[in-house]
Formats: structure tokens, C-alpha cells, sequence
């Protein structure tokens, strides 16, 4: 019995890892910049904190924003890395000029 509660508690522990790791895709930030991370979806936004240069984040969700042009070109796309925190996508290496995760809602 106790096996078979084991291999069941091993499963279900597989099953959420795998989704856990779908959900813990990450993007490098451009090499050399320290990124601003923001309350929302533009520059006017107050800065909630700032990412080291090097770093690589999660992508939550994606919204259209303020235009904002950085090393990876000309981006509306503003990716949601938690709740409340917002990154310009023309920062981050994403590897398309589109969305890349759902849309916030």
C-alpha cells in the first residue's frame, strides 16, 4: 500500500513539476544593461526596481504599451514578470518582434 501511495505521490509530484517547468521559461536581458523594471506598461511608470545586466527573467504574460526602443530594436510589447513588475520587450531576447506568452488580462 504504501508503494502504491508513493509511486501516486510521485506522479502527481512529476506532473506538477513539468507544468511548473513550462511555466519557468526564461529570457536573457540585452548583454550590458541593467533593465528597469516598472509598475506598468511605460517609461512614466515608477521603476519598482532595476535587473542586473547578464540576468534572464520569466515571462508571465505580455500587454501593449509605450513604445520604447533598446538594443533589440523598436517593441509596444511590455512583458509582465510578476505581479505589478513590467519590462520593456525591446530589452529582452525573446527571439521574435511578436508576442512570445499570452496575452494579460
Amino acid at each position: 500500500m504504501l508503494v502504491g501511495g508513493l509511486a501516486a505521490t510521485l506522479l502527481a509530484v512529476a506532473g506538477t513539476g513539468s507544468q511548473a517547468a513550462a511555466a519557468t521559461v526564461t529570457y536573457p536581458l540585452a548583454p550590458g544593461y541593467d533593465v528597469n523594471v516598472r509598475s506598468g506598461p511605460g517609461t512614466h511608470y515608477p521603476v519598482v526596481r532595476t535587473i542586473p545586466a547578464g540576468s534572464s527573467i520569466p515571462i508571465r504574460c505580455q500587454c501593449p504599451g509605450e513604445s520604447v526602443t533598446g538594443p533589440y530594436g523598436t517593441s509596444t510589447i511590455w512583458d509582465n514578470i510578476a505581479n505589478g513588475q513590467f519590462v520593456s520587450d525591446a530589452y529582452v531576447k525573446t527571439g521574435s518582434d511578436g508576442y512570445v506568452a499570452p496575452r494579460c488580462s
